[in-house]
Parts: structure tokens; C-alpha cells; sequence
């Protein structure tokens, strides 16, 4: 008799035909901003038109005095760093667990970053922060890993105790927000992603928050120069004087990208309230199976849910390595489970092992190395993402799903 498992020779659980996650929703609102946006301008020097229109909304939706829309969330992190005068010689705390350009563009400042290990959850543990502080740090940047913002009250409480600069990668978090206070609103400066997948997305593209002005002036020199800075930066400033050229750099994003971020926004809080509904309910279905830990949210914290994270516990499954389980997923027609891969331990990775092939600089200066962060190893080695859906058409999609979960952990001894 043939198994019921599809990897054994059964029927999948899931046949949705088509795609069965794409982001962003593209409809005729976005087809209709991007389509007036070609025909009004494909290139903008100075804060006008699109830019200045989405930046000003940006301002209005975190509350923060002033918004600097990029060409990427890496060139973002970029410009927040150089701005908050972050150099040579100084130190950075950073998640060990994280997308490694929330870390890479330190490298091109001539910082060290000390990278820190995570707590259950993958964000930030503030005690391991503690442990990472010497007279030469001078800043902490947090990332709000799959949209579940950190602890930033702990944070918070560390970075004040210590003098330290506290920065956000908000690159997964848009419009999460910690007891009504948003993600990238908690420090000096806050960097954004709105790369394609991310809960705002612009196709590609970045921005940059802060309440801040000097940091504020300090950003539109790093990345935007000329027009920009010559209109914002008052002529009586000390480096009005390098108005014409900032530091020579071009961060600007593409008029196209912030009409369709700009259209985005506008449906922001919407889909984050479709996804809190699925997240709920993928997370109320998922409890109780063997194998599975859902993730925890405390009161007060509303997630972005980029990804609903679960742990595997092999233990709980006899032993079962997770890649068997995986595989035996994908049998059954989950393709959006994911075992993320460059999201990952930064000390797993070359360039933060042996850094000087690429940048000489760091010779003797960067050596990481596995199982210097158990935690955030852990983490890794034992995650399952899922997407998360928004729309109550995605419903039956989502329930079957929940099935075929349900399906390999009953019969994980067939495996």
C-alpha cells in the first residue's frame, strides 16, 4: 500500500495552481502611479515632485521629523552611519544574527563591528550586548529580525546606561510597532529597506529617519549632494561649503521606485492587519503539532510578520533532522516553506572569517569563526518560514498548508 506521505509515493497535499505567495500586491492603483510617474519625470536632482511627496508621508507615518529616500536599504545603513559620524577607530555592537549588510557597510567606514548573540526570538539580547561594550564602542544597531521588533525598551535602557548611539535596521519591520510606537522611531537614526519581498516595497529602495537635523545634513552629504543639499543645508552651516559635492557619492532612488512605494504606503496598515489576522490564525493552528514552536508575541507588540519564523524540535519528532522534514514538506506542495540561508549567523560567512582577500584593511582586525554564537546558530539551524498572506482569498491556500504540516509531523516516524 502506498504511504499517504507524498515523499513516499502519496498524493501532495497542496495543489494550488499558480503562485502561492508574490509581494507586493500590484494593482491598478500601482500599475496607475508608476505609469503617471514615467510620464512626469524619471529622474529628480532635489527633494520635488515624487520624493518629496513620499518622504513627507514617511515623516507623517513614523512621526519623525525628517525622511531621506535611497536607492537601497544597504546605501541607507551607508549614509546612517557615515552621518552619525561613525568612523575608524570606533566600535559597533550588531546582531550576530541578521542580513549581513546591516553589518557590511561598517567595513567600508573603517569600523569594527563586535557582533553580539541573539536571544530566543533572534533579535538582540541586551545582556549579550552588555557583555560586547569596551571604551571604544560607539554604537548599537538593532534589527527587528522577520518584523518581530526587539526589545527595545532593554536596548534602550543599555544604550542610555552607556552612552551609546542606538540605531535601527528597520529593513524587516515596517509599521511594527512596540505598545503604539513604531519600529525605527526608538533612536538617533533608523535605516529602511524597500526591497522587493519587504512589507513596503518599492521594487528596490531605501530611507532613512532621524529627528536628528545634523544627522539629517550629514545624510543628504553622504549620499545625495548638489541641488539637494545646496536647497536644504542653510548657507551659514560649516558644511554648506561642500554643498556641490557631499562626499561624491549618489544614493538617490529612482522616481519610479517611490511612486510605487508611495502607493504602497497608502496600503500599508491594511495588509499589516491582514497579515496579523493569518499570522494569528497560522500560529493558533500550529501550537499544538509535534515538532513545531510557534512564535511568541508579547502584549503590546504588533509584528510586520515579513515571516512567521517557527522552531523545529527534532526531539519531539524522534530525532528527525529538520532537512528530512523540510524535504518532506516540499513533497507535499509547501513551496514558500523556506530554511533561510543568506539570513544567517554572520561569523558562518567568509567575509566575516577572513575578511582581508576582499578588504585589506581588516587583516587581523575580523576574525569570526563558528560556535562563537550559540544562540543565534540554534536559531538558525532549527528555522521554517513561512510567508504571510493578507487576503482572505488566501485563506483555503493557508488551510492546506496547516494540513500537510499536520500531515508529516503525524507520520514523521514513516520518514
Amino acid at each position: 500500500m502506498t504511504n499517504p506521505l507524498a515523499l513516499l509515493g502519496g498524493t501532495p497535499t497542496v495543489r494550488h495552481d499558480g503562485p502561492h505567495f508574490t509581494w507586493p500586491p500590484l494593482g491598478d492603483s500601482a500599475r496607475s502611479a508608476v505609469l503617471a510617474q514615467l510620464e512626469c519625470a524619471v529622474s529628480i536632482y532635489d527633494r520635488s515632485g515624487v520624493v518629496e511627496e513620499l518622504e513627507n508621508e514617511l515623516r507623517e507615518y513614523h512621526g519623525m521629523a525628517h525622511a531621506v529616500l535611497t536607492s537601497s536599504g544597504t546605501a541607507a545603513l551607508y549614509s546612517m552611519y557615515a552621518a552619525c559620524g561613525i568612523g575608524p577607530g570606533d566600535e559597533v555592537i550588531a546582531p550576530a544574527y541578521t542580513f549581513f549588510a546591516t553589518v557590511t557597510p561598517l567595513l567600508h567606514l573603517g569600523v569594527v563591528p563586535v557582533l553580539a548573540d541573539c536571544d530566543t526570538t533572534g533579535n538582540l539580547d541586551p545582556d549579550e550586548v552588555i557583555r560586547r561594550i569596551s571604551p571604544n564602542t560607539k554604537a548599537l544597531i538593532v534589527t527587528h529580525m522577520w518584523g518581530l521588533p526587539a526589545d527595545m525598551p532593554g536596548l534602550q535602557a543599555v544604550a542610555d546606561d552607556h552612552g551609546l548611539i542606538l540605531l535601527e535596521d528597520g529593513s524587516h519591520a515596517h509599521g511594527a510597532s512596540i505598545n503604539g510606537q513604531r519600529a525605527g522611531t526608538f533612536g538617533r537614526a533608523a535605516a529602511f529597506s524597500m526591497n522587493g519581498p519587504k512589507p513596503l516595497s518599492a521594487g528596490e529602495g531605501g530611507f532613512i529617519l532621524t529627528d536628528d537635523t545634523e544627522v539629517y545634513y550629514r545624510v543628504l552629504l553622504h549620499g545625495q549632494y548638489n541641488k539637494r543639499c545646496r536647497n536644504e543645508i542653510p548657507r551659514e552651516h560649516p558644511l554648506y561649503r561642500y554643498a556641490v559635492t557631499g562626499t561624491g557619492l549618489k544614493h538617490r532612488i529612482h522616481p519610479l521606485a517611490a511612486s510605487l512605494a508611495r502607493d504602497q504606503l497608502a496600503n500599508l496598515d491594511g495588509y499589516l492587519d491582514g497579515r496579523d489576522r493569518v499570522a494569528r490564525y497560522l500560529r493558533d493552528q500550529l501550537s499544538d503539532l509535534a515538532g513545531i514552536t510557534v512564535p511568541y508575541v508579547p502584549a503590546g507588540v504588533r509584528p510586520s510578520w515579513y515571516g512567521l519564523t517557527l522552531r523545529y524540535r527534532a526531539d519531539e519528532l524522534g530525532g528527525l533532522p529538520i532537512q528530512r522534514f523540510y524535504d518532506a514538506l516540499h513533497a507535499e506542495g509547501c513551496r514558500e516553506v523556506d530554511r533561510p540561508g543568506s539570513m544567517c549567523p554572520l561569523n558562518l560567512l567568509p567575509l566575516f572569517q577572513q575578511p582581508e582577500p576582499l578588504l585589506p584593511a581588516y587583516t587581523d582586525a575580523l576574525a569570526y569563526g563558528p560556535g562563537e554564537f550559540p544562540q543565534a546558530e540554534a536559531v538558525h539551524a532549527t528555522t521554517l518560514k513561512l510567508p504571510v498572506w493578507h487576503r482572505e482569498e488566501d485563506m483555503p491556500l493557508v488551510d492546506s498548508y496547516i494540513e500537510a504540516f499536520r500531515k508529516v509531523s503525524d507520520r514523521y516516524r514513516d520518514l
